[in-house]
């Protein structure tokens, strides 16, 4: 169904969509028309707002621009007219704790910060508070040196494509002719950056090996693979940080942990996403929640002490109950650091396609109190937020949050978030970038998505990757 919206200055119209956007994620937005649903008209001074219920006139503060007062002033207004509460209030962009940072080096304290939000987004406090402490945390943590770098490998392969996915991750069942080719097209990115980083004596702080599923793999290929990251990029290197997304549960192997304990894996990640039974089913995960306690256990016995796992908040099908079952299930664990995420609608998912069916079934209201029951997680394990970032398409508007016990934060998803460390990014789908900290610019040199491409075409993507970074060193 399309609403229709009459606004006398089309010079904000993309901010009043955005707003609009949050309310009515369903709905087609029309700017032109004839017989509104709704009238917005921007004076010099007020801002009018009406509908069929009546209308509503804003005072425009002139210590917040025009832009700003738009968005509040539509928010206040559809807030009211549908009872629906939005906990970041205005705010739409990806890195909110940007704000807090900002306030933070003015040498403003916690409470000028938390009014801030609250009069120029209509964010909670609570929302306001995370910002604060994470930009504590990564004002501790950022990089300003250029010749600290991190190392991205990706591992395009998954036991099966889960519903929501809509990474360049291929089910391994189907693609185990190309694994071979892949892993030798990798293995000669990985020489060829690592004479490279030697060759320019940069320094190398972590390294993160994701995908896909890393462990997907046979164990054979997984430790073969493994030895050639570590002989390459960690041995002699004093790597801060080297982690493994383990992920699926069905991947995992007492070979696969012991090779990775062999080649100083500190950090690994298994990631349930959820830890009820129907929802593993039903988004296509071929293993069970006793399955992710075995692996979790096995890691523990063999002596890994900085394990993340992964929620999603708002799969499909999950309410209330099933995020508290989740709750219960991964505080038992204790893991070292929890990272939550929003569901988020991608482009290439099977769920994008079922986007309007599930958007009807899941109030705003719930979400909102599934959020606090993760947010009360972290609490309860005596984490800390350390990073955030947020979504296009994220259902109810939400975050994603890392959250760890003080000193087991990840520190590759700092410097990823903040962008002021080069990242060299190799595999099917890796976007290395090359950060220009003197002049406040970065630029991306992406590797080519599909895999036998990538194999085909190594040399011109090591080419590429390499011609840039020598203009930075």
């Amino acid at each position: 169904m399309a609403i229709s919206i009459e606004l006398n200055n089309l010079k904000y119209r993309y901010d009043v969509y955005q707003i609009f956007n949050l309310f009515f994620p369903l709905n087609q937005l029309d700017f032109n028309t004839t017989s509104p649903d709704y009238k917005i008209e921007i004076g010099e001074d007020s801002i009018l707002i009406e509908d069929k219920n009546g209308s509503e006139n804003f005072n425009i503060n002139k210590d917040i621009n025009v832009k700003e007062e738009v968005k509040k002033s539509s928010y206040i207004f559809l807030e009211k007219r549908t009872g629906k509460k939005i906990p970041w209030g205005t705010l739409v962009g990806i890195r909110p704790s940007k704000i807090a940072l900002s306030l933070l080096k003015e040498g403003k304290c916690e409470k000028e910060i938390i009014d801030y939000y609250k009069e120029h987004h209509i964010a909670e406090e609570e929302k306001a508070k995370l910002c604060i402490e994470v930009a504590k945390i990564e004002s501790n943590m950022v990089n300003n040196d250029k010749r600290k770098i991190s190392i991205y490998i990706g591992m395009p392969f998954c036991p099966t494509r889960c519903l929501y996915c809509s990474f360049t991750s291929n089910p391994i069942v189907s693609c185990k002719n190309v694994v071979r080719a892949y892993l030798n097209a990798l293995t000669k990115e990985i020489e060829e950056i690592s004479r490279f980083i030697k060759e320019k004596e940069l320094i190398i702080e972590t390294l993160y090996f994701g995908g896909g599923t890393p462990t997907s793999i046979k164990d054979e290929e997984f430790e073969d693979i493994m030895e050639k990251i570590y002989n390459n990029f960690i041995h002699d290197n004093n790597v801060r940080e080297f982690t493994v997304e383990c992920g699926r549960p069905d991947s995992l192997s007492a070979h696969k942990f012991s090779t990775m304990k062999k080649y100083g894996v500190t950090r690994i990640s298994i990631n349930p996403q959820t830890m009820n039974d129907d929802t593993l089913k039903l988004i296509g995960r071929n293993h069970s929640v006793e399955d992710i306690k075995d692996k979790y256990r096995m890691a523990r016995d063999m002596g890994f002490n900085n394990i993340n796992m992964d929620i999603i908040v708002g799969l499909p099908g999950e309410r209330l109950p099933h995020i508290k079952n989740t709750y219960k299930e991964i505080y038992n664990l204790k893991p070292d650091s929890i990272t939550v995420h929003g569901m988020s609608f991608k482009k290439g998912s099977k769920l994008y396609e079922k986007l309007e069916e599930y958007l009807r079934d899941i109030e705003q209201n719930e979400l909102n109190r599934m959020y606090e029951e993760t947010f009360k997680l972290s609490k309860d394990l005596n984490m800390s937020p350390y990073y955030m970032y947020r979504q296009k398409n994220m259902v109810g508007n939400m975050e994603n949050v890392g959250y760890s016990l003080k000193g087991k934060e990840c520190i590759y998803n700092i410097q990823m978030i903040e962008e002021r460390q080069t990242i060299i990014a190799l595999g099917a789908d890796a976007v290395t970038k090359v950060v220009y900290l003197e002049l406040n610019k970065i630029e991306r040199v992406p590797n080519v998505k599909d895999v036998l491409e990538y194999n085909n075409r190594i040399d011109e993507m090591i080419n590429k990757k390499i011609t840039e970074l020598n203009k930075l060193y």
